[in-house]
């Protein structure tokens, strides 16, 4: 495996963050979103350091899940940057296993302003497929701050789609995109050991992309919620999870926050990465861990909620709570088991129902007879989890891509 020197600077984001976060947010939800630009930009010059060395001319691409694949979600907050669970769980992972594939650069990423998903023709490829564990980090910091780490897996060193594999030029950008595909046979494991051959082996039979293995434990004080009378004692406070999402999506074109400058078309950030001429520059997939448990997938950053999926876990004959995404099959995600439930000051309920309805109730479609069967409505929990789920890919910690997904759900983010 192909590694890289690195001089590391660190810097401790308790001490960092200091001055750049509020250290209240009078009274209004701070999304993920805003947390994580507030990182990265921390982490700028860190990272621009960090890429200098071997390889002038050359991409690294390595992928990281954040510092949320390795210690999880706090609760309460540790820290003004911290992601929570506003309903009070602190979830942590003991495995976050992802399968990426082809990986490519094309040229002309603003060929579009308004379709993103155009580009022009492909020049390089790199093709795996490559099995990692998120939760396991890696040797590299990540984009979004000295706390993350990234495991790095392969490079690009020319244009080895174009006769004669020239050179790339350093003066233009070129369009990014990855694909996450389902476990196979095939894979290279990069860092998965042999203690978790059954766990990818259960992957590969049931065509997962994507598995979450952990613990969610609540540890909520003070909390709300829109039913007074609603009995919580009913919902575990330890939950065991076994994750699963079989969502292959390809990511395309995706913005690149490390680059200067404002986007095309009104976007966010530039399209695509730029290589230079006197070091190696770094491509990082960036997997946000939090979408699964999103409440709608129409805000930037929306809260995440553990709730639903207490709710719905099973008994185990040892007295202990294990929960599936099977488990949300046929679950009514505009009326689920439980009320909207908070204990941080600053969140407030999408709406005042006695049932938590993700996502406003909308796209619900019950007589649907089969899971991710629908380009136009949801079944059920699964399949809106699963929509929101195969967004999860990113550049540079927060660089948006447009979405290809590789099974039937509603277009666009």
């Amino acid at each position: 495996m192909h590694r890289v020197m690195l001089m590391v600077l660190l810097v401790p984001l308790s001490v960092a963050f200091a001055g750049r976060l509020p250290s209240s947010s009078n009274g209004k939800f701070l999304s993920s979103k805003l947390k994580r630009d507030l990182r990265r930009e921390l982490a700028g010059d860190v990272i621009r350091v960090l890429a200098n060395g071997a390889g002038p001319g050359t991409a690294l691409v390595d992928i990281s899940g954040e510092s949320l694949s390795l210690g999880g979600y706090h609760f309460p907050a540790q820290s003004p940057d911290d992601v929570v669970f506003v309903d009070g769980w602190e979830v942590v992972f003991s495995e976050l296993l992802v399968t990426v594939d082809r990986i490519w650069l094309a040229n002309n990423p603003d060929l579009d302003p308004s379709d993103q998903s155009r580009t022009g023709d492909w020049v390089a490829l790199l093709t795996g497929p490559w099995a990692l564990d998120l939760h396991k980090g890696g040797p590299i910091p990540g984009i979004g701050g000295p706390d993350e780490q990234a495991q790095d897996f392969a490079t690009f060193r020319n244009q080895n789609l174009v006769p004669g594999n020239p050179p790339f030029d350093p003066t233009v950008r070129y369009a990014f995109g990855y694909e996450t595909v389902p476990a196979n046979l095939d894979a290279t494991l990069v860092n998965i050991d042999p203690s978790q051959y059954a766990d990818y082996q259960y992957m590969i039979d049931n065509g997962m992309t994507v598995l979450y293995v952990g613990t969610a434990t609540w540890r909520g004080t003070s909390c709300q919620s829109t039913d007074p009378s609603f009995d919580f004692s009913t919902i575990p406070t330890r939950v065991t999870f076994r994750l699963g999402w079989r969502t292959p999506t390809a990511v395309i074109n995706c913005q690149n926050p490390s680059l200067p400058g404002p986007g095309i078309g009104g976007e966010e950030h530039p399209r695509g990465v730029q290589f230079s001429s006197s070091r190696q520059i770094i491509t990082q997939l960036t997997i946000h861990t939090d979408h699964p448990f999103w409440e709608n997938f129409d805000s930037d950053g929306p809260p995440a909620h553990f709730d639903q999926f207490a709710a719905v876990a099973q008994r185990q004959p040892d007295g202990s709570y294990l929960v599936n995404l099977e488990n949300t099959y046929r679950e009514n995600y505009t009326a689920f088991p439980v009320p909207w439930r908070w204990c941080t000051p600053d969140y407030t309920p999408p709406d005042q129902l006695t049932r938590m309805d993700f996502e406003g109730g909308r796209y619900y479609d019950p007589t649907l007879s089969d899971p991710l069967s629908s380009f136009t409505s949801f079944r059920d929990y699964y399949d809106l989890t699963s929509h929101v789920q195969s967004s999860q890919g990113h550049l540079n910690s927060n660089g948006l891509c447009a979405l290809q997904r590789g099974f039937p759900s509603l277009p666009g983010f």
